[in-house]
């Protein structure tokens, strides 16, 4: 990887909005228990050790989408699920690139039974109802309308945090130009979702994921994630620092692009992808955001290729729903 580093964060930004074109037309969501065939072919990821094949093939195709996760690292179990949990995952494109790995694990170790409809470029507010037409998430897909149906136990949220304009449902809010606004507009979005989720099912538990580092606005993701914390606070939440796993040990919000390989990535070389080094890539030279190390294409799938950054993402978020389903109730 020897392209200058600046010039990749460039490129980055070229490939978000790529990938969250809403052009793309994300395909709706299906219960696992009667998938419906995609109507786009979506490329399977290559298989994740630990997690079978056939994981990758139940639940929805929202885009592409058939898995669901979530995490509770901190936050109270109260009131878990016995047996398989029933997860429905919702996110941007983040999300729409860990689904199958994701889908995987939860399946293989947890016997999850789950539902994901992430759609590329969206944010909060995309999946709240009543946003219409400024939206990339059609009615069927909004998260109310989706835990009504499904009646999940968990429903886990994973958000970057639009900060560029591109989500009409934003109201070309941004963060560059308008930072106090953009916060105030985040939190109170993060709580009208909170709210019709509860209001669609009782019982239904909201899993925030905290974010990686951001390279351009650091502070920013730092303060996204303060809002997922508050709102899980306030809520009875759960929270998954799934971004510290993509964090420099001592720098949680430093940008990265290299990790030092863990025992598993390295007892799994494809997961260690500069073995001589000890080191192992994060992100791709020209994407700075996306954990995918194949390229961003502009229709948003899941990632087609063995990724480190994705599988600890997911592996945190998997072991923090054993970890809240296991839980004692209070």
């Amino acid at each position: 990887m020897s392209r200058p580093w600046i010039g990749g964060v460039l490129a980055g930004l070229l490939l978000l909005s790529a990938c969250g074109d809403p052009s793309s037309e994300p395909e709706t969501a299906s219960t696992p228990s009667s998938p419906r065939t995609a109507s786009t072919t979506h490329q399977r990821p290559a298989a994740t050790p630990g997690a079978s094949a056939g994981g990758d093939t139940g639940g929805a195709d929202a885009g592409g989408t058939d898995s669901a996760g979530a995490d509770t690292e901190g936050a109270d179990t109260a009131g878990a699920p016995a047996g398989r949990p029933t997860v429905l995952y919702l996110g941007d494109s983040l999300a729409m690139e860990n689904q199958k790995v994701l889908g995987g694990l939860l399946r293989d170790e947890k016997k999850a039974r789950y539902t994901s409809a992430p759609y590329s470029g969206t944010t909060l507010c995309d999946y709240l109802e009543g946003s219409g037409e400024d939206s990339l998430v059609p009615p069927k897909d909004k998260a109310a309308a989706l835990v009504r149906r499904l009646r999940p136990d968990f429903v886990v949220l994973q958000f970057w945090g639009n900060a560029w304009g591109y989500t009409p449902c934003m109201d070309g809010i941004t963060y560059d130009k308008e930072r106090d606004e953009y916060f105030a507009r985040y939190t109170a979005d993060a709580g009208r979702l909170t709210d019709q989720i509860a209001e669609a099912a009782s019982g239904t538990r909201i899993v925030w994921v905290l974010q990686g580092p951001d390279p351009i606005t650091p502070d920013r993701v730092r303060r996204v994630n303060a809002v997922y914390e508050r709102q899980a606070r306030a809520s009875g939440g759960l929270l998954a620092d799934a971004g510290k796993t993509v964090s420099a040990a001592s720098a949680r919000y430093t940008w990265t692009q290299y990790l030092p390989c863990t025992a598993y990535e390295r007892e799994h070389g494809a997961y260690c992808t500069q073995p001589a080094s000890g080191r192992t890539a994060l992100h791709r030279d020209d994407d700075y955001l996306h954990f995918c190390l194949a390229p961003t294409t502009s229709t948003p799938k899941p990632c087609p290729v063995r990724s480190p950054g994705i599988l600890r993402i997911t592996r945190a978020i998997s072991q923090a729903i054993g970890r809240a389903v296991a839980a004692p109730a209070d």
